[in-house]
């Protein structure tokens, strides 16, 4: 039972970012396209809601992408130069 509650938590870990990430992609997409609506409407793009959606698009896409890099890493799959020092004594 206590397997089965940490792999759901480590796929919410996971979802949560992806969902951020999603939602800044769109958030960019809408404030960039409001540019082009019809011209009663705001014709210049939406500052505050680009910047938000970059943040979190970034956020979300650094996280997953770190994610990836260090279960790789401890697997051994990145190339030689990503690889974890050795500790000399």
């Amino acid at each position: 039972m206590k397997d089965k509650f940490q792999r759901f938590v480590a796929i919410l870990l996971l979802i949560i970012p992806g969902a951020a990430a999603t939602y800044g992609f769109l958030a960019m997409k809408d404030a960039l396209f409001a540019q082009f609506g019809p011209e009663d409407e705001n014709p210049h793009i939406l500052w505050g809601k680009m910047l938000l959606g970059f943040v979190l698009f970034a956020a979300g896409v650094a996280f997953i992408g770190g994610w990836i890099f260090f279960r790789d890493r401890k697997r051994n799959y990145v190339a030689p130069r990503f690889r974890a020092k050795k500790k000399r004594s």
